[in-house]
């Protein structure tokens, strides 16, 4: 195993990221209003790309092929960068859009609009009376606020939070004391490595991504080793908590 060569405050880090809100893996949320007889059944999950919300949407389709329309968004990614809608259909920005606002702009448990990695589709049957376009903007809303909102109520809102990954190399006789001690404060021990000699163990480490917590690793790991033993840097992951 080669030596570390970090730098002790972590300088040759990125900046750190902000948590976001995201639903639980195994939630699917459904939530249905009637506007003028026609019904608005909005249902929510979470994805990972694109191409995931796209194929539930097409599934959605094949499930319910007498709804008139299967209108959807979704806003994917910790910075929300990718944002999708689809009107379906319906006048234009009257269903795609409103229903984008609602995942953009839902206050979530922390405080923040900050929801991501999830889709929205709301399947609309039509009740025979036209609702024009201010009617459609507010169903639509209000079937994904609706939904959001259950989805709150019945605890399945996360909130994903990006992790620094750190190797620290440790002699196999101290390696389980350090894993202890280092657990003991907090810190994730994901997994240990062992050199073919069998001398030395090489722990992974996660703590929170700030400074303030990448120091106090630093701190911890210089103290069980007396300061022969530096993290080093292995990259970033993202954990739901």
């Amino acid at each position: 195993m080669s030596a570390f060569s970090a730098d002790p405050t972590g300088a040759d880090l990125p900046q750190p990221a902000r948590p976001y809100t995201v639903m639980s893996s195994a939630a699917e949320i459904s939530h249905e209003i009637e506007r003028r007889r026609s019904r608005f059944r909005a249902l929510i999950r979470r994805v990972e790309h694109d191409a995931e919300a796209q194929s539930w949407v097409e599934q959605l389709r094949r499930a319910h092929p007498d709804a008139r329309h299967h209108c959807s968004a979704w806003v994917i990614g910790p910075d929300r960068r990718i944002q999708r809608s689809h009107d379906d259909g319906e006048p234009s920005g009257t269903a795609g859009a409103p229903i984008l606002a609602a995942l953009q702009k839902t206050e979530m448990p922390g405080g923040e609009a900050d929801l991501s990695d999830v889709v929205a589709v709301v399947l609309r049957w039509f009740g025979g009376t036209l609702l024009g376009p201010g009617g459609l903007v507010s169903a639509y809303s209000d079937a994904v606020t609706g939904a959001l909102n259950l989805a709150r109520e019945q605890g399945q809102l996360r909130s994903r939070t990006s992790m620094r990954v750190f190797d620290v190399q440790a002699p196999i006789v101290e390696a389980g004391r350090w894993e202890n001690e280092l657990r003991a404060a907090g810190v994730v021990v994901t997994a240990t490595q062992y050199s073919t000699d069998g001398a030395l163990a090489q722990i992974r480490l996660s703590v929170p991504d700030t400074e303030a917590q990448t120091q106090e690793l630093h701190r911890r790991v210089a103290a069980l080793s007396a300061g022969t033993a530096i993290p080093r840097p292995a990259g970033q992951s993202w954990v739901d908590r």
